[in-house]
């Protein structure tokens, strides 16, 4: 068995016991308040993190204008409760009407 193999056993054997561990604990141990409002506000902060990287980066570098600007219409129409095909067909159109025009 090589390293690869090991490791990639290892982070299974990890995740599935941070999954058992959820359901084992629940009602066991409690956390006080303050505990879990900085959970959610980090989990908050780690979405914010996911998005900002996954839509202003790539390759290493700015991805240009038009991907940040989906994203944004995306949070819009979201925010205004559209349905969800309306949310990701908004950001397309919007994603690729940008690239056009920056094309041409």
């Amino acid at each position: 068995m090589n390293a690869t193999v090991a490791m990639i056993l290892a982070l299974a054997v990890g995740t599935y016991a941070f999954r058992l561990v959820g359901p084992a604990l629940h009602g066991r141990v409690e956390l006080p308040a303050r505990v879990q409002e900085l959970l959610s506000a980090g989990a908050v902060v780690l979405l914010v993190a996911l998005l900002a990287t996954g839509s202003l980066t790539e390759g290493g570098g700015f991805a240009g204008w038009a991907r940040p600007a989906g994203v944004v219409v995306a949070g819009v129409l979201a925010w205004r409760r559209a349905p969800f095909v309306v949310v990701v067909l908004g950001a397309a159109v919007a994603t690729a009407v940008l690239r056009m025009a920056w094309a041409a």
